[in-house]
């Protein structure tokens, strides 16, 4: 079993570099960290109390805005050759970073590959650090980045991926959508049906609800398509609120986030909440989000032809 330690950092195309980077910084509030020619890189980890923080944790480049890819690290550096060579014998081809893509992604070493779905998966090794906090252009509260939805095309093989292949833990469902744990934090990883993978949505924490309310009008003011909340989510207790980015990348803050105790691991046990409206919000908010909510009649046909 391969032993993840925490979600690093997603990297997506855009069709917009320009729009991209100053949507990330002025109205999400992430710090440009720096553009390297093709590529902008973001960074949202306060330093405080975590040991340090992730160089960047989103990368937007220009190229298909459909291209995305997801970054893992291990809880052992040492372990990235085992892990490719795991991962080859289950039948997932495994490429190697280039040096030049290692320091694109300022880490000392990585390998690439994809889950059942399709969507591309990058596991480092000895990811670089910064002792500095972020200086965004924006106070939007943000602490950190802590999870993604990723689209599945087929829930359960995935979800047994996940957890056999990985050392992911199933925290609770939705229908058939997992919320995945890979350390304490109720899920770094949910995956949600869809016809086509991709990163479905991108969750940033911050640090009260107060945080919430401010961008909730903050973003109405500034005509941003909000798709989601505020409302609370049942299943990991956060406060939250979801908005449109480009390319329709999906954005969420949240806070309050349920934590899982490693000595309460074997005692646990994952709820079932149905594909409802409710067991995304328990204060009545409605998703305009596809995966979040059942396709109708009309949609059906429609995304048969």
């Amino acid at each position: 079993m391969i032993d993840l330690y925490d979600i690093r950092y997603v990297r997506i195309g855009t069709s917009n570099l320009s729009h991209a980077i100053e949507y990330a910084t002025r109205i999400v509030g992430l710090q440009l960290a720096r553009r390297e020619g093709k590529y902008a890189y973001f960074r949202s980890d306060n330093a405080a109390g975590r040991g340090g923080a992730r160089d960047h944790t989103l990368v937007y480049f220009e190229g298909d805005p459909t291209d995305h890819a997801v970054g893992f690290d291990l809880r052992s550096a040492s372990e990235l050759d085992k892990v490719a060579a795991q991962l080859e014998k289950a039948g997932h081809p495994v490429q190697y970073g280039s040096r030049e893509q290692c320091e694109m992604r300022a880490v000392e070493a990585f390998i690439a590959f994809r889950d059942p779905s399709g969507n591309k998966i990058e596991i480092v090794a000895k990811p670089f650090q910064t002792g500095e906090r972020p200086f965004p252009a924006r106070d939007a509260g943000i602490t950190h980045f802590s999870h993604i939805g990723l689209r599945t095309l087929d829930a359960k093989r995935d979800e047994l991926f996940w957890t056999t292949a990985m050392n992911a833990r199933v925290s609770d469902w939705i229908g058939d959508a997992a919320l995945l744990r890979i350390n304490t934090v109720h899920h770094s990883l949910a995956l949600f049906p869809s016809r086509y993978p991709g990163v479905q949505h991108i969750n940033h924490q911050v640090r009260d609800i107060d945080d919430v309310m401010r961008s909730y009008y903050f973003l109405q003011e500034k005509g941003v398509k909000m798709v989601f909340g505020p409302g609370r989510h049942p299943t990991s207790s956060t406060c939250f609120l979801y908005f449109e980015g480009p390319d329709r990348m999906v954005y969420e803050y949240s806070v309050g986030v349920k934590h899982i105790d490693p000595k309460d691991e074997e005692s646990y046990r994952p709820r079932r909440f149905p594909f409802a409206p409710e067991s995304f919000c328990m204060w009545g908010s409605r998703p305009d989000i596809p995966e979040f909510r059942k396709e109708s009649d009309a949609e059906r046909a429609r995304s048969a032809h």
